[in-house]
């Protein structure tokens, strides 16, 4: 989920190599002491006996740091933290919100690169890819801070002379439940709605990436937010369970899978919550032959291998007119190849490592079912060990591209999130748009072709939230994003999203006399 490489990467031309040079940290040579809780402004431990886990550099295999969850005690304080923030951040001009949310945009500008280490030395993806994760956080701060001023109510003219007028209000604390790919991105894509339209928020990051959510906790801190504004508690599914049923929680806005998806849910109607759901994905890439067959590899490339291929829209499953396929899978497997694997932190590096040792494992497991089921493996699909000693623990594998692949076999039916291109070919526009369409999940989708008409036509016809002509995998924060069917609820991004985080309210103003039959 990369912004526009050219509008991200238009910077000081001094400014990566600089951040090089004085490089704070080194792949394997950090170790977390500090807590990774946060709420009533400062980093807290947990009351009581808490459990503790082991969290995980990707990158080596080593013990990162042990993660405190939260329990009930821990849940509370937070949320009863939020709630006290919300009372004077509400009431607060949508001017004055916006003038923090720019400082904490600004702060992590200062921060790129710290904030972008982090996450590389937590989630096992390429520096190059963090820094432009970070910028994306702080573009959608400062996108945000700019609405802030923007919210308006209607006013509608009645008989008589009467009128009436909607307010926007808040909501009140609002949840945010993080997902492991873009740890840092994702916290700031719920926190910069929620906080711009007068909510506070209670987050929790995923267990396997707990690091850099409480960083963002402190940049807000810093930048002037009340104290509770932005609250951060570490666990798992209980510490999870427990936002969704507190009773002083107003909205749950989750990033995961559609399994874990469909619980949140659950538990929010129990309450009769408001749920953003932004879920799972198995998108078609559609590629016609008249395409610009440079472009189509580039998206591909784009559309499978960013982030190690752990990005829910990414689109695996890559149709080709058959007239092309040849050429196509030449050139993706010739690039493929080329992609260079190893230590995150290296500016040469393109691929870093899978996030988790369960999680490399069963992508490996996903190729191998895939041979079984008869598909080619053209490329990649094995654990790589780099060269660097200390690397040799981590959690790595080439890149694979699957061939001679079919709409029923598995690696094309479910979602794999590893580095696991897919291609199938196909013969008429017709044909593809009926097996584009086959699944549960709509998340994503894109098409290459010269064709404006066709492209116009078949984007009609695709059932997804987030479709891409001629491109894939770029989000700016100006654009809503978000799935159709099993893939999510609502949106992300975009002024749209103003609407999941604030509530209408209808007044009614009568200027003559009541019109009674009593």
């Amino acid at each position: 989920m990369l912004q526009r490489l050219a509008v991200l990467l238009r910077r000081p031309a001094a400014a990566p190599l600089a951040a090089a040079a004085v490089r704070c940290v080194s792949t394997g040579s950090m170790h977390i002491t500090a807590p990774l809780n946060f709420w009533a402004g400062k980093r807290r431990t947990g009351e009581g006996k808490s459990n503790m886990e082991n969290v995980y550099e990707p990158a080596t295999g080593r013990v990162l740091c042990n993660l405190e969850t939260c329990g009930a005690a821990d849940v509370d304080q937070a949320v009863k933290a939020a709630m006290s923030a919300f009372g004077h951040w509400s009431k607060m001009s949508g001017m004055e919100r916006g003038r923090v949310m720019i400082e904490a945009a600004h702060i992590i500008e200062k921060r790129r690169e710290e904030i972008a280490e982090m996450e590389v030395v937590n989630n096992g993806k390429c520096i190059t890819e963090a820094r432009l994760d970070v910028d994306s956080a702080r573009l959608c701060t400062e996108y945000y801070a700019g609405l802030a001023s923007t919210l308006a109510g209607q006013h509608i003219q009645l008989p008589g002379g009467s009128f009436a007028y909607t307010r926007r209000e808040p909501l009140g604390v609002c949840v945010g439940i993080g997902a492991w790919n873009y740890p840092f991105q994702i916290a700031a894509w719920k926190s910069a709605p929620a906080l711009a339209c007068g909510n506070s928020m209670v987050f929790k990051p995923s267990p396997v990436t707990p690091v850099t959510a409480v960083l963002l906790a402190e940049i807000y801190a810093q930048a002037g937010a009340p104290e509770g504004l932005f609250n951060v508690v570490q666990g798992s599914q209980e510490t999870g369970s427990l936002l969704c049923h507190h009773p002083d929680v107003a909205k749950v806005s989750f990033t995961g899978s559609v399994q874990t998806g469909k619980k949140i849910m659950e538990m929010a109607s129990k309450g009769v919550k408001p749920v953003t759901l932004e879920l799972g994905g198995k998108s078609p890439l559609l590629i016609f032959q008249d395409s610009d067959l440079e472009n189509a590899v580039r998206g591909a490339l784009m559309a499978n291998f960013l982030s190690q291929g752990q990005v829910c829209s990414n689109g695996t499953r890559v149709f080709v007119q058959k007239e092309i396929l040849p050429e196509f899978v030449d050139e993706v497997v010739k690039r493929t190849q080329a992609i260079k694997i190893g230590d995150p932190l290296l500016e040469s590096t393109r691929m870093g490592a899978l996030v988790s040792r369960p999680h490399l494992d069963k992508v490996l497991a996903f190729v191998e079912q895939a041979k079984k089921e008869g598909a080619t493996v053209l490329c990649g699909g094995e654990a790589f060990v780099p060269s660097d000693p200390k690397l040799k623990g981590g959690y790595y594998m080439t890149p694979c591209v699957l061939a001679n692949c079919t709409d029923d076999m598995t690696c094309v039916k479910e979602e794999i999130f590893g580095p696991v291109m897919s291609v199938l070919s196909f013969e008429t526009e017709e044909e593809v748009l009926l097996r584009a369409n086959d699944s549960t999940m709509g998340l994503a989708a894109g098409i290459f072709t010269r064709d404006v008409r066709r492209a116009h036509r078949v984007v009609e016809h695709l059932k997804a939230g987030s479709c891409f002509i001629n491109n894939y995998n770029i989000t700016p924060v100006e654009v809503p994003f978000g799935g159709f069917k099993m893939s999510g609820i609502g949106r992300e991004n975009g002024q749209v999203t103003i609407e999941y985080y604030s509530q209408l309210k209808t007044v009614f103003v009568e200027m003559g006399d009541v019109d009674s039959l009593f």
